[in-house]
């Protein structure tokens, strides 16, 4: 912990407290209490983020972008880099890792579930504001920071390699994965294909819009804020649509995809965005929400065959576990295609214009 103090010394004055914050399964996040106001430290994955610079220089793009915005017009709290006390954006330490402060907005919690559908809605809301706010962005502007991120065939691809090399056990959870994957892989290129096509465009993305990383008042209950802005990038606006859905719409319990908690996302979030929504759009909304539960069940199950060096593990297989739950969330939703696709069409006859 010491080491965690002298770092969090070269963002504020007075440290008083360092303590982890979050459950992340890719950065160290830690809460910094200080003299004055309390920031997020966080050490990037290096492994994972080749070129953390690209994201802090993302950050900066961002953050000038919703600073030309009129006053008011921003009602969505994203946290802000805290410079050093030197005025650099970030430090190295000794084993050559990066570490960055950020604003940290107080009042605020993340979820881990939704509690109401009020709460599913005010999800939709906030990612639907984030993809407004940044519409008139140029995505070119913005750094890949994580490249083939959000590709699905490119995951395919480097499962089939790990697949012919691998040497895990062949237990009835790893061959319902095998299985599941051979049987529904010709889904993988739904989305790249509307996009080579022309059918789908290029934005500005959040990446990784689960759950617990939209912020909620305390007391009003709203989603205030976005945070995790590793992967902001551009890409399709499905991927962080059907992503968010595929966080918040799983009943753990049982395993199934809960449509009236998507039907309230997709009412927060069509609310927000379809004075830019076009037809296309619309269209491949279904595909979206069944592709992103596949594309996590894909790279869970790699990270396994690979000896889980992408995600966090505490035990031996839990990636394994994790990817046979997003394949089960997949079936359900292919189960409810008609259901959801009537719902997206209920949306899409209300849309002006």
């Amino acid at each position: 912990m010491n080491s965690l103090h002298a770092i969090a010394e070269q963002f504020a004055e007075t440290v008083i407290d360092v303590a982890p914050l979050g459950n992340g399964l890719i950065n160290d996040t830690f809460l910094v209490t200080t003299g004055s106001a309390p920031l997020v430290l966080q050490r990037i994955n290096c492994r994972v983020f080749p070129h953390p610079e690209r994201i802090m220089a993302n950050l900066n793009v961002l953050d000038r972008h919703l600073r030309q915005k009129q006053t008011g017009s921003v009602d969505l709290r994203i946290p802000e880099i805290v410079p050093t006390r030197q005025g650099e954006t970030h430090v190295r330490d000794q084993e050559g890792d990066l570490w960055r402060a950020l604003s940290f907005i107080e009042n605020s919690e993340s979820l881990e579930t939704i509690r109401t559908l009020d709460d599913a809605e005010q999800a939709g809301r906030a990612l639907g504001r984030f993809h407004r706010l940044l519409g008139d962005l140029d995505p070119g502007l913005m750094m890949d920071t994580l490249p083939g991120f959000h590709v699905t065939p490119g995951y395919l691809e480097c499962y089939r390699q790990a697949a012919e090399s691998a040497s895990v056990p062949a237990t009835p959870e790893s061959r319902y994965c095998a299985d599941f994957i051979e049987a529904y892989g010709g889904i993988a290129g739904d989305l790249e294909r509307a996009k080579e096509e022309g059918l789908l465009r290029l934005r500005v993305i959040h990446g990784d819009p689960k759950l617990n990383n939209f912020l909620f008042d305390k007391r009003s209950k709203e989603a205030v804020g976005l945070v995790d802005l590793d992967t902001v990038k551009p890409g399709l606006l499905h991927y962080d649509v059907g992503d968010c859905l595929r966080s918040c719409c799983l009943i753990p319990d049982t395993g199934e995809f809960d449509s009236e908690i998507a039907a309230a996302i997709l009412a927060g979030y069509l609310n927000e965005t379809a004075s830019f929504f076009t037809e296309p759009d619309y269209d491949y909304l279904y595909s979206a929400i069944r592709l992103l539960p596949f594309e996590l069940g894909l790279r869970f199950y790699t990270d396994h065959l690979e000896g889980d060096r992408y995600f966090k593990v505490s035990e031996p297989g839990r990636n394994l576990s994790r990817a046979a739950e997003q394949f089960r969330l997949c079936g359900s939703v292919m189960r409810q295609e008609s259901k959801i696709k009537g719902l997206i069409d209920g949306f899409r006859t209300k849309a002006p214009g």
